[in-house]
Protein backbone atom coordinates (compact mmCIF):
# COMPACT_ATOMS: atom_id res chain seq x y z
CA UNK A 1 0.00 0.00 0.00
CA UNK A 2 1.17 3.14 -0.38
CA UNK A 3 1.25 4.41 3.04
CA UNK A 4 4.06 1.78 3.61
CA UNK A 5 6.22 2.76 0.52
CA UNK A 6 6.01 6.58 1.54
CA UNK A 7 6.90 5.80 5.16
CA UNK A 8 9.83 3.79 3.80
CA UNK A 9 10.85 6.34 2.02
CA UNK A 10 11.05 9.34 4.22
CA UNK A 11 12.26 7.26 7.16
CA UNK A 12 15.10 6.61 5.21
CA UNK A 13 15.50 10.09 4.23
CA UNK A 14 15.26 11.10 7.79
CA UNK A 15 17.74 7.98 8.52
CA UNK A 16 15.15 6.29 11.22
CA UNK A 17 13.77 2.81 10.67
CA UNK A 18 10.31 1.92 10.49
CA UNK A 19 10.11 0.69 14.23
CA UNK A 20 11.90 4.31 15.33
CA UNK A 21 9.02 6.48 13.42
CA UNK A 22 6.40 3.60 14.83
CA UNK A 23 7.74 4.18 18.46
CA UNK A 24 7.54 7.94 18.05
CA UNK A 25 3.92 7.80 16.79
CA UNK A 26 3.11 5.61 19.83
CA UNK A 27 1.04 3.21 17.39
CA UNK A 28 0.90 -0.13 17.64
CA UNK A 29 3.77 -2.66 17.92
CA UNK A 30 5.19 -3.43 14.03
CA UNK A 31 2.05 -1.61 12.84
CA UNK A 32 4.14 0.08 10.12
CA UNK A 33 4.94 -3.42 8.51
CA UNK A 34 0.76 -4.09 8.64
CA UNK A 35 0.16 -1.13 6.09
CA UNK A 36 1.92 -3.61 3.22
CA UNK A 37 -0.86 -5.27 3.42
CA UNK A 38 -3.81 -3.67 5.56
CA UNK A 39 -4.93 -0.06 5.27
CA UNK A 40 -3.83 2.25 8.02
CA UNK A 41 -6.27 3.97 9.97
CA UNK A 42 -6.23 7.63 10.27
CA UNK A 43 -5.16 8.46 13.62
CA UNK A 44 -2.03 5.96 13.19
CA UNK A 45 -1.51 7.91 9.73
CA UNK A 46 -1.56 11.43 11.40
CA UNK A 47 0.93 10.34 14.33
CA UNK A 48 3.41 9.05 11.78
CA UNK A 49 2.77 12.13 9.69
CA UNK A 50 3.64 14.07 12.58
CA UNK A 51 6.80 11.88 13.21
CA UNK A 52 8.08 12.47 9.76
CA UNK A 53 7.12 15.95 8.80
CA UNK A 54 4.68 15.57 6.35
CA UNK A 55 1.04 15.28 5.59
CA UNK A 56 -1.75 12.76 6.12
CA UNK A 57 -2.42 13.79 2.29
CA UNK A 58 1.14 12.77 1.12
CA UNK A 59 0.94 9.55 2.85
CA UNK A 60 -2.41 8.56 1.62
CA UNK A 61 -1.55 9.27 -2.25
CA UNK A 62 -3.35 12.57 -2.12
CA UNK A 63 -0.63 14.58 -3.22
CA UNK A 64 3.02 14.18 -4.30
CA UNK A 65 4.38 16.33 -2.39
CA UNK A 66 5.70 15.78 1.01
CA UNK A 67 6.09 18.98 2.53
CA UNK A 68 2.98 20.05 4.15
CA UNK A 69 1.12 23.43 3.16
CA UNK A 70 1.56 26.36 5.83
CA UNK A 71 -1.43 27.78 7.61
CA UNK A 72 -1.30 30.47 4.57
CA UNK A 73 -1.85 28.01 1.80
CA UNK A 74 -4.20 25.62 3.20
CA UNK A 75 -7.42 27.48 2.25
CA UNK A 76 -10.60 26.15 0.39
CA UNK A 77 -10.04 29.12 -1.96
CA UNK A 78 -10.34 28.04 -5.82
CA UNK A 79 -7.76 30.06 -8.19
CA UNK A 80 -10.24 31.25 -10.64
CA UNK A 81 -7.16 33.47 -12.20
CA UNK A 82 -5.31 30.44 -13.85
CA UNK A 83 -6.39 28.97 -17.00
CA UNK A 84 -8.04 25.22 -16.57
CA UNK A 85 -11.09 23.59 -16.99
CA UNK A 86 -13.57 24.23 -14.09
CA UNK A 87 -17.21 21.90 -13.50
CA UNK A 88 -20.04 22.44 -11.51
CA UNK A 89 -22.22 19.08 -11.13
CA UNK A 90 -20.10 17.62 -13.90
CA UNK A 91 -20.77 20.18 -16.52
CA UNK A 92 -17.92 21.83 -17.94
CA UNK A 93 -18.17 25.63 -17.05
CA UNK A 94 -18.14 27.96 -19.91
CA UNK A 95 -15.64 30.53 -20.26
CA UNK A 96 -18.21 33.34 -20.84
CA UNK A 97 -19.67 32.50 -17.07
CA UNK A 98 -15.79 32.22 -15.05
CA UNK A 99 -15.55 35.63 -16.54
CA UNK A 100 -18.56 36.86 -14.91
CA UNK A 101 -17.45 35.28 -11.79
CA UNK A 102 -14.42 36.69 -12.27
CA UNK A 103 -15.81 40.25 -12.96
CA UNK A 104 -18.30 39.93 -9.69
CA UNK A 105 -15.24 38.89 -7.16
CA UNK A 106 -13.24 41.95 -8.58
CA UNK A 107 -15.62 43.80 -7.70
CA UNK A 108 -16.38 42.32 -3.97
CA UNK A 109 -13.00 42.69 -3.18
CA UNK A 110 -12.68 46.22 -4.95
CA UNK A 111 -16.00 47.22 -2.05
CA UNK A 112 -14.33 45.18 0.82
CA UNK A 113 -11.26 47.16 0.67
CA UNK A 114 -12.67 50.46 -0.35
CA UNK A 115 -14.87 49.51 3.08
CA UNK A 116 -12.11 48.93 4.97
CA UNK A 117 -10.16 52.20 4.19
CA UNK A 118 -13.66 54.25 5.16
CA UNK A 119 -13.62 52.66 8.70
CA UNK A 120 -9.85 53.84 8.94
Amino acid sequence: MIQFERVKILAKQKKMTLKEVNDKAGIGTNSIYNWKTRKPGSDAVKAVAHVLGTSTDYLNGLTDNPIPRSEDEATDSIPLDQEMPYSYHGYNVPEKYLKIIRNLMEDDIKEGQAKQNEDK
